[in-house]
């Protein structure tokens, strides 16, 4: 029986030279806005997008131009932590480089976006100015690990940021492509050794880890790759319970694409951490499905071949087996808003960040105000998974005058905004993203406002309830750990998802397809109206849809991978 053909990626990236293409030529080619063809998938690798102005696109067509090509760039940022120094940095090259804006992701990092061809390499060289970096934050490698901890708060939750560094740094794409394409440094000859771990494959498809400290969970540790959640005892941590197989990426129409949440498969304690996860990784690099993209996640690995298989192969490839699971409990997904105090006394302040994007609105100057944080803070910055941001590592006397900057301003420091509101998260989706079905950021308040009216009326006003949206069906918003979840099926329609829980241990269930926004207020009205005059004390909106039987565990026409929770008690 013959081989299958690998897909077209696969063989670029094999050939590709370490990642390094033709990419140097393509940025240097002014007669189009856009890299080679082949580069486009390599440059992934590197951090960066090749999209184009979707609202021009009909225009630029009739006017027999090509898109108007340009670029969205993402950093390798793990854990989410910055300086004052680097958020100045970022926001001085926005304005040079990008569209002026800062866009602070689900996976706790940063977006630039219209970035066209010809700034690509001034902006990377200002980014390594700061010590940071792209490398990994696309491409069919370790992206950016995150952490829903604040380094700050005890020394567990240094251990986790610190850890979470470590993985990061173990497993980046090593090759010399970077530097000679980006940072000017000469080419040199491809050698063998170049990438030690992943070699001329890499992986099979993009992997994703997260770190978080029970029982708090704004990461969704679950929907990753790995999972890792960190187990206290005594005040110490001692190590992570392990989970393997999460992904929130999908595709209509095939069947054999799902959401999963990571199923925990056992313990190791916190000095082989790292370790761990470089074996795991290994695993899906040399067991991955490479003939069939859409088959090619980890999740799909482990529904081939068993959580059995896999708990052997983690003992061969380690030489240590797993540990036993030790109890844990995840209770919440959401962001701690405005200031707490650490064990030092030092001082940290969580705002909220509409989708993340980082600007001076028309009513709120929001980019100029952070700036004028960052120009006094003596701390640092951290992204959450979330979108929001926290000013963290604030001394007693600069508090006072960061808090008048958020006063003079009207930041939002989480008082400002309802529930509905603060809990939202929406991905970019148009004008840029070349996925997207239909709007999602920039549809995101309007809808805000829609379902905040109809609360009002329907007597639940000021429910905590969590409501992702997505532009498609890829998850980069997390909508399938929404209680009310939206994916994008057309301009102006969505399917609708209902019933995860709070703590990020079960997905939700499609429960109507294709519909538009009248019909998605019209969904949610009896359901609203029942949640006002049924919920029990302290019940979320879906707890309520499962104990009233709206939601049945075993209803939805997707197969949706729900692994057994390790609960304390």
């Amino acid at each position: 029986m013959s081989e299958q053909p690998l897909p077209e990626p696969e063989k670029i990236k094999r050939e590709s030279r370490y990642l390094r293409g033709t990419l140097r030529e393509s940025v240097a080619d002014r007669a189009t806005g856009a890299l080679h063809d082949d580069d486009t998938h390599l440059s992934k690798f590197h951090g960066l997008y090749q999209q184009d102005d979707r609202d021009l696109r009909n225009e630029r067509r009739l006017q027999k131009l090509e898109p108007h090509f340009q670029f969205m760039l993402r950093l390798r940022l793990p854990g989410g932590v910055l300086t004052p120094q680097q958020w100045l940095g970022l926001d001085d090259v926005a304005d040079r480089y990008a569209d002026g804006s800062l866009r602070l992701t689900t996976r706790q990092t940063f977006q630039f976006h219209r970035v066209f061809k010809e700034n690509l390499p001034a902006l990377i060289q200002a980014m390594d100015k700061l010590g940071l970096d792209s490398r990994g934050a696309c491409g069919d490698v370790n992206r950016n690990v995150v952490t829903s901890v604040n380094p700050h708060l005890s020394r567990s939750h240094q251990q986790v940021y610190d850890d979470a560094v470590s993985i990061s740094e173990r497993l980046k794409w090593r090759s010399a492509a970077y530097e000679e394409t980006w940072l000017d440094q000469a080419p040199k000859q491809s050698e063998e050794n170049e990438e030690p771990f992943y070699s001329h494959l890499y992986l099979p498809r993009k992997f994703k880890i997260a770190l978080t400290l029970a029982p708090h969970n704004d990461c969704d540790v679950l929907a990753n790759d790995i999972g890792l959640i960190g187990i206290e005892e005594n005040g110490q941590l001692v190590g992570y319970n392990i989970a393997v197989g999460g992904g929130l990426g999908m595709t209509y129409g095939e069947p054999g694409t799902y959401p999963r949440l990571a199923s925990p498969v056992g313990f190791v304690p916190v000095e082989r951490v790292v370790d761990a996860c470089e074996t795991i990784a290994a695993i899906q690099r040399d067991h991955g499905c490479r003939t069939d993209r859409a088959h090619a996640r980890f999740k799909y690995t482990i529904d081939d071949y068993g959580l059995e298989w896999f708990a052997e192969r983690f003992a061969e490839y380690s030489g240590t087996p797993l540990e036993p699971l030790r109890p844990f409990e995840l209770t919440d997904t959401s962001d701690q808003f405005g200031w707490m105090k650490d064990q030092q006394g030092n001082h940290h302040l969580t705002l909220f960040i509409r989708s993340g994007r980082v600007r001076d609105f028309e009513s709120l100057s929001l980019r100029t105000a952070l700036r004028e944080i960052a120009q006094i803070h003596t701390g640092e910055f951290r992204v959450t998974c979330n979108q929001n941001l926290i000013i963290a590592r604030v001394d007693h006397q600069t508090k006072d005058a960061i808090q008048r900057i958020v006063d003079q301003y009207g930041l939002d420091d989480g008082t400002r905004q309802t529930p509905l509101a603060r809990n939202a998260i929406s991905c970019v989706a148009f004008p840029t993203c070349g996925l997207a079905m239909a709007e999602s950021e920039r549809y995101l308040p309007e809808l805000t406002e829609k379902l905040e009216a109809l609360m009002t009326e329907t007597g639940i006003a000021g429910e905590p309830i969590k409501l992702r949206i997505s532009g498609c069906p890829n998850g980069c918003a997390r909508p399938y750990m929404g209680e009310i979840g939206l994916t994008g099926k057309a301009p102006g329609r969505y399917n609708l998802y209902l019933g995860a829980d709070t703590g990020g241990q079960r997905l939700n269930r499609l429960y109507r397809e294709n519909i538009d926004e009248t019909q998605i207020l019209d969904e949610l009205r009896p359901l609203f109206q029942r949640f006002a005059s049924e919920k029990e004390s302290k019940e979320s909106f879906s707890g309520f849809l499962y104990r009233s039987a709206i939601l049945t565990p075993d209803e939805g026409p997707e197969s949706f991978h729900e692994p057994l929770i390790a609960r304390s008690g």
